[in-house]
């Protein structure tokens, strides 16, 4: 059995990702939390170009 190392761990980072998130959005009022992703979302969004 071939057996190799992993160089990146894609659980813990997912982990990682949503505990800061958590953190971040606990100290949001429901306001705030709706703004914060609608900016993301109009930042992340990839649009179409020519």
């Amino acid at each position: 059995m071939k057996t190799t190392e992993k160089t990146f761990d894609a659980v813990a980072f997912m982990h990682q990702q949503r505990d800061k998130l958590s953190e971040k959005l606990s100290k949001m009022t429901k306001d705030e939390i709706i703004a914060y992703f609608k900016t993301r979302k109009a930042e992340l969004t990839i649009k179409p170009s020519a």
